[in-house]
């Protein structure tokens, strides 16, 4: 028996939802056929069987989310029938070694030593350490939730693959406690002031009205939140969202409350760009065999820009700014049912050419699932192309953990002044965002600044 496991679809991945079997169990699969389907915040893709043979058992359910190398199923291949024929010999060689059992008894005393170990849970930071070995790796991102909301690991119930605590179980955790502290103050402060007052016996009486004031105030909370419960009505559909449409949630929140988002926007002239573009785009089609559009050229002219101002190249880490030495751009693309950002690597090593190829090609990949997996790790600075949709400016979300994102909004005739007259001119606006806890806001005008000074002034051949 082979098994087959929940890959790693990047450096920081710890889990996957297995989303759909293409097989049954029972069913022959051959060696890089597909064999399930899984949606991570990275990616989502197929992921091919590790061996030929029939598919034995299926050990993780549809729509389970596991930890990566769970094993999910096993594959039966010929070869490894002789092997399994043996193996039950040595559980039968087991019996004898089943004698020492017996000495299991002396070993009672060992459990009053758990009694020991209540002291040892005063300390946050070991409790916390216990609770992960037997939980598995914790990711970065619930440790940070843990760290910002000061909560002790060792209080969350994980539901994760061997126990292990998940974001959605921290989240979980933290809406419950805020519950608490709604609906709890009235009768727990009310409590609490029993107590003290025991030395003087005159102060007992103060609590019953104390107490009446709580037991009216419990009614009143229920009454506000008695309406809560969902109407249905007519005309109203009610679908959950994908796992990806989900990750893609979870992802946008966690930019949001991580990044100081701040968005600058210039307005840029592509005329050149456009004329050179229709000068070439036939031969360009008919030579390459892909379209040659305006975003080579804002990619280009971006990781030029990126070699003068590393610092939009960097990630922060804690108190610590990483600088990258390659230069990674990520493409947003859109698929029918989400979006996701797959990456060219060093950038900056390819002309018009390369770079189109890339985007081609990574575009065609990621709308017919068939992306790798480092192809959606590793990027160091993201772009955005909402203009293919008609969009003129927007203020795109950071893709951590870069600290920048550029939007290029659409291409189009706008009459503009030139020396004093009105000239008809290709524009389109260049909108940045940054993240303000690592760069000013002169230091992102002077990189946008950059990026348009070499679209307006382009001097480079395509073909």
């Amino acid at each position: 028996m082979i098994d087959v496991v929940m890959p790693q679809m990047g450096e920081s991945i710890v889990e996957g939802t297995l989303t759909k079997w293409l097989k049954k169990s029972g069913d022959k699969v051959e060696r890089d056929e597909p064999l399930f389907e899984i949606s991570t915040d990275k990616v989502d893709t197929e992921i091919p069987s590790p061996a030929a043979g029939t598919l034995g058992e299926i050990l993780v359910e549809e729509g389970a989310t596991v930890g990566i190398n769970t094993i999910v199923g096993r594959i039966n291949d010929g070869a490894s029938a002789a092997p399994a024929a043996t193996a039950p010999a040595p559980v039968q060689a087991a019996p004898p070694a089943q004698p020492p059992a017996p000495p299991a008894p002396p070993q009672a005393p060992p459990p009053p030593q758990p009694a020991a170990q209540p002291p040892k849970q005063e300390t946050t930071p070991i409790a916390e350490i216990s609770h992960e070995e037997q939980g598995g790796p914790l990711s970065p991102l619930v440790r940070k939730l843990a760290r910002e909301y000061n909560i002790e690991l060792k209080q969350v119930r994980g539901t994760g693959a061997g126990g292990r605590v998940t974001k959605q179980d921290v989240e979980n955790y933290i809406s419950a406690q805020a519950q608490k502290t709604v609906q709890g103050p009235a009768p727990v402060q009310a409590q609490p002031q029993e107590p003290p007052p025991p030395p003087a016996l005159s102060q007992p009486q103060p609590p019953p009205p104390q107490q009446e004031t709580a037991v009216t105030y419990k009614p009143q909370q229920q009454q506000d939140y008695a309406p809560i419960a969902r109407a249905e009505k007519p005309g109203t559909r009610v679908e959950p969202m994908s796992i990806m449409r989900q990750k893609i949630a979870e992802h946008m929140i966690f930019s949001k409350r991580t990044s100081a988002h701040v968005t600058t926007v210039h307005k840029t002239d592509f005329t050149k760009i456009a004329k050179l573009r229709d000068k070439h785009k036939a031969a360009f089609l008919e030579r390459y065999g892909f379209a040659l559009t305006f975003l080579p050229f804002v990619l280009r002219a971006t990781a030029v820009a990126l070699r003068q101002y590393p610092i939009l190249n960097a990630s922060i880490e804690g108190t610590n700014i990483l600088y990258h030495n390659d230069i990674n751009l990520g493409i947003a693309v859109a698929l029918e049912n989400g979006l996701i950002v797959p990456v060219i690597r060093q950038s900056d090593e390819k002309n018009i050419v390369g770079l189109q190829r890339s985007i081609a090609d990574l575009a065609n990949r990621a709308r017919s699932r068939q992306l790798k997996p480092d192809e959606v790790t590793g990027g160091t600075f993201s772009i955005t192309n909402f203009g293919s949709f008609g969009s003129v400016f927007a203020t795109p979300v950071i893709n951590q953990p870069q600290v920048a994102i550029l939007g290029v909004g659409t291409v189009e005739k706008q009459p503009v002044v030139i020396d004093d007259a009105i000239a008809i001119r290709s524009i389109a606006y260049l909108a940045l965002t940054f993240d303000h806890r690592l760069i000013d806001g002169a230091l992102a005008d002077q990189f946008t600044g950059k990026v348009k000074q070499l679209i307006e002034t382009w001097s480079e051949e395509i073909m």
